[in-house]
């Protein structure tokens, strides 16, 4: 009777715990598992110590905008050395221990120093692209080099762009999908487990800092790539054309729409999903943003309405989350101060933060019904998303100031504190950068 009465109970606590909705899941590439700063996790916490999040270890990085992922446990992230060049680590994601390191040479220097992007993993296998565009099929085992090429020599680059090469790989099957911009090639594909080339398209037309994203267009995946519009203080010499936004078959590389009217000379943010065939890109040097239609045409090609677009919501660094209909973003950029910016369906801005509180350049990511945000300075906010207002949870002093290298004089527009980088969620761990440190951050029960 005894032991009847334990396996009831040990069954009713499985029970329990299975309906608690408590989940924990990997944040595997740029922008989480569906590269949508989006996060299946349960149990975030609605509040914080007086203190703020308990923080459950630091580790020490080189200075840069590179974000982490994490899968199965460990964290990788791609820091940088000025000296010693690129540096993909792996730390343990419970304890913060540094387990191994990848470097190789990547001389140079570039405005903005350090690293900027965000690497991919994918099975016994992390890929990562530096800012020379050294892009790196490490295996996570042997802690060796499967393979590498450089996505932007290899198809004729020579002078860097002006903020040098800034791409998040995405894994998509058996390929590795970038973008080169190259003068030979525009989207470039490569076998995962080889680095073959198994398509590239023609160059697009304008440098491009955006990273692929995948859009479903009436139930079919379509790669979109964002392409800027000329630069017109770094391309004077240039003719000055306005920028792309492309859609691209995954497994063949053709080109399937394009819309060219564009109008941002740093594209950074990829284009999201808005669904039901929309695409929303956003952006922070001229035009804000623009919502496009694709629609398949009785011939079996697509076509592409202009929605609306409009420069009161935007996003100078990274994509908008969407939830529930409306668009969440952080609109800072040289001119505009809007901050924390909400949007509806139909393009219509609902609040604005502007400078209370201030968002600038910092990252954001959806979970369990809250946004956890920071400010591009030293704060973490934890948000109720809602159309209605501006809902703050919590909020609390995480990252450091300063730690930028001023002297260099294109770096110093960006200010002393440039705490700019994406960030990621795993097992109710949020992982979270400034100029000098990682943290790692409790976030969930």
């Amino acid at each position: 009777m005894k032991n009847a009465c334990r396996t009831g109970i040990f069954i009713a606590v499985l029970a329990l715990m299975a309906g608690s909705g408590l989940q924990a899941a990997d944040w595997p590439q740029y922008l989480g598992p569906d590269r949508n700063s989006t996060s299946p996790e349960k149990g975030i916490l609605r509040s914080w110590p007086e203190k703020g999040p308990e923080v459950l270890w630091t580790a020490a990085v080189g200075k840069g905008y590179g974000g982490p992922v994490v899968k199965d446990g460990k964290v990788y992230l791609l820091d940088r050395d000025e000296k010693a060049g690129d540096n993909l680590r792996c730390f343990d994601l419970s304890s913060g221990k540094e387990l191994w390191n990848f470097v190789y040479e990547a001389p140079g220097r570039v405005p903005f120093p350090g690293s900027r992007s965000v690497p991919a993993v994918d099975g016994n296998h992390v890929y990562s692209c530096g800012q020379n565009g050294d892009l790196y099929c490490i295996d996570i085992n042997t802690h060796k080099p499967v393979w590498n090429k450089n996505i932007w020599k290899d198809f004729g680059g020579s002078r860097l762009p002006i903020w040098a090469i800034t791409q998040c790989p995405l894994v998509y099957g058996d390929l590795v999908i970038v973008l080169s911009q190259a003068p030979d090639a525009g989207a470039v594909a490569y076998d995962k487990l080889t680095g073959t080339v198994k398509w590239k398209t023609p160059y697009l037309g304008n440098e491009s800092y955006a990273s692929p994203s995948v859009v479903k267009i009436d139930g079919k995946d379509h790669i979109v790539m964002v392409i800027s519009s000329t630069n017109p203080i770094g391309n004077r010499d240039l003719p000055q054309t306005l920028g792309k936004v492309v859609g691209i078959e995954p497994l063949t590389g053709k080109i399937l729409w394009t819309y060219d009217k564009w109008q941002c000379h740093i594209s950074v943010p990829s284009a999201v999903d808005a669904g039901d065939n929309k695409v929303l890109v956003a952006g922070g040097y001229e035009l804000g943003t623009v919502m496009l239609k694709v629609e398949k045409q009785a011939d079996g090609g697509y076509g592409v309405a202009e929605l609306f677009r409009h420069n009161d919501f935007g996003d100078q660094t990274k994509p908008p989350i969407l939830y529930k209909g409306y668009f969440y973003a952080q609109f800072t950029t040289n001119s505009k101060r809007d901050s924390l910016v909400c949007m509806g369906m139909d393009g219509k801005v609902l609040w604005k933060t502007q400078r209370e509180p201030d968002f600038n350049k910092g990252s954001m990511i959806l979970a369990d019904g809250l946004i956890l945000a920071t400010d591009g300075v030293k704060t973490l906010y934890l948000i109720e998303p809602d159309p209605a207002g501006f809902k703050p949870l919590a909020s609390a002093e995480v990252l450091a100031e300063g730690g930028v290298d001023t002297s260099e004089p294109m770096t110093r527009f960006g200010g002393s504190n440039q705490n700019w980088a994406p960030l990621a969620l795993a097992d109710g761990k949020l992982l979270i950068r400034d100029q000098t440190k990682m943290k790692c951050v409790k976030v969930a029960q």
